[in-house]
């Protein structure tokens, strides 16, 4: 099996002007064809940039290329998008899912509670990271309910593929934020989406951190010096991150 590591929306700091970053999605090789874990950006928010991208802008300098959408970059490395009949998704924020209308025919799993934060009125900040037209094509969905089973002591729920991946709960971001951990040929790949800064940076103060990714950096942390053999991502990650990656077992 394989794992490509794709960056499907750019972004710089203006303060830290050095930051340079991309956002994480996996394509997972799976008994079920090709599975996408989050989606970035899609075609349609190149054409018609959602409002909260718009706002996004003023504080940080996108690269809006098109070609960094999930589906063209698929069909660069030789995938049919028709193929990929399933996403996974940490959460359901602009630049994680705005890609969700490019495979109509996807099944999306994602927790349950993060749907309804999703499906409802805006009740925190966060929620305003949510964008509407990014499920108006009615995309099936399979929900998950609260883990009751373990993955190395994280609450979490098996999903349906093979190798083996879990949903891995890290709620704070947003109300049903989950980590993806996958098993490969030689252990784990753990990403832990939005629930730690870029890249595990230590740059951002420790009270900037708890308000933007939640309660669960210090755990993760924690976990990360415990487990050197789990390899762990974020959903953002340094640009130099993505040079030379292909994929990988």
């Amino acid at each position: 099996m394989s794992i490509h590591f794709l960056n499907c929306f750019t972004c710089s700091g203006r303060v830290p002007a050095h930051w340079h970053t991309g956002a994480l999605c996996l394509l997972v090789e799976t008994d079920q064809g090709p599975v996408l874990v989050d989606t970035g950006l899609g075609r349609e928010d190149y054409v018609r940039q959602p409002a909260i991208l718009r706002a996004f802008r003023l504080v940080i300098r996108a690269l809006i290329n098109p070609e960094e959408a999930a589906v063209r970059q698929l069909a660069r490395l030789g995938y049919d998008p028709k193929s990929v009949c399933h996403i996974v998704l940490t959460h359901m924020h602009f630049d994680h899912v705005g890609g969700l209308p490019d495979f109509p025919h996807a099944t999306v799993h994602v927790h349950r509670r993060e749907y309804e934060a999703f499906t409802r009125s805006p009740q925190r900040l966060s929620d305003l990271g949510y964008v509407r037209r990014h499920v108006a094509h009615d995309p099936e969905f399979a929900l998950y309910g609260d883990g009751v089973r373990r993955w190395y002591g994280w609450p979490a729920l098996r999903l349906p593929f093979e190798p083996e991946m879990w949903l891995v709960e890290l709620f704070g971001h947003t109300p049903g934020h989950c980590g993806v951990a996958v098993r490969t040929e030689s252990g784990w790949l753990f990403n832990v989406g939005s629930a730690a800064p870029i890249g595990f940076t230590e740059e951002v103060p420790p009270w900037l951190t708890r308000l933007m990714v939640g309660p669960h950096e210090a755990s993760i942390r924690a976990f990360r010096t415990a487990h050197p053999e789990i390899h762990m991502t974020t959903g953002h990650m340094w640009l130099d991150f993505f040079e030379g990656r292909r994929g990988s077992g």
